[in-house]
């Protein structure tokens, strides 16, 4: 990299960063030191952790007018004409003994089935999942009666990490420990490669973290979701700056 895009420390502490420099970085989009998903995988952004106007000008640039972006770990307030559509408070949970298994119903979900994970989505609302999410990672589903009522999966990859994220059960089978047993089966597929489990959720959402720690997952931080939007005028680039693809390894 001719500049540093992520600040130096854990990969934790900016997953979206590490991840879009790291195992990600295929699918990253880039303006100066500035990163993100395509909008179609996750809305996902980096920034720098001292970001200037010429940093927000290119976050602008990459969203376009009206666009939406999603940061976490970034506590800095957007500028004053950007319209912040959504914060929370947040943890960070990393494994600490997670009994990882397979699980005996999971099946792997992929592109064909991404109108039903979207519609189980729809359902149980347990964050951002585009059309191309699935893309990210493994996806895990169980089915009763032919239709897909619980899920999990992986989002970010920091360098030796695996977030396991969308982790979704229809009301209909609530209460017999589907989630539960996803994420065990999900953690299983990333400690196979070799890397570590984590996973984020709400601070607000006691009954989710709960869950997590009785699966063997710990505090490692607590967070911050952020979600904004920018203003709906057009944004001039600055001259010789343009938005682009991040080579792996920048």
């Amino acid at each position: 990299m001719s500049e540093s895009l992520i600040p130096a420390g854990h990969p934790l502490d900016d997953p979206v960063g590490t991840a879009l420099t790291g195992p990600h970085a295929h699918f990253a989009e880039r303006r100066g030191r500035v990163l993100r998903y395509p909008p179609d995988v996750t809305p996902w952004v980096a920034i720098p952790p001292d970001p200037g106007p010429a940093d927000w000008a290119d976050v602008a640039a990459l969203a376009g007018p009206g666009g939406s972006v999603t940061l976490t770990a970034f506590r800095l307030p957007p500028p004053a004409d950007w319209e912040v559509s959504f914060h929370a408070e947040g943890v960070q949970l990393v494994d600490a003994g997670v009994a990882a298994a397979p699980h005996p119903e999971a099946v792997r979900l992929g592109p064909a089935d991404v109108p039903e994970m979207l519609d189980l989505v729809a359902r149980t609302r347990p964050g951002p999942f585009k059309p191309r999410t699935v893309e990210l990672g493994t996806y895990l589903g169980i089915r009763r009666g032919g239709a897909l009522v619980a899920m999990a999966g992986e989002r970010l990859r920091p360098p030796g990490w695996g977030e396991i994220s969308a982790v979704c059960t229809d009301e209909s089978v609530r209460g017999q420990g589907l989630g539960g047993g996803l994420v065990r089966a999900v953690a299983h597929e990333i400690k196979q490669r070799g890397d570590t489990p984590f996973l984020h959720a709400a601070a607000s959402n006691a009954g989710a973290v709960r869950l997590y720690e009785t699966l063997g997952f710990a505090l490692r931080r607590r967070t911050v979701f952020l979600a904004a939007r920018v203003p709906g005028h057009p944004v001039v680039p600055e001259p010789g700056r343009r938005a682009g693809t991040a080579a792996a390894g920048r």
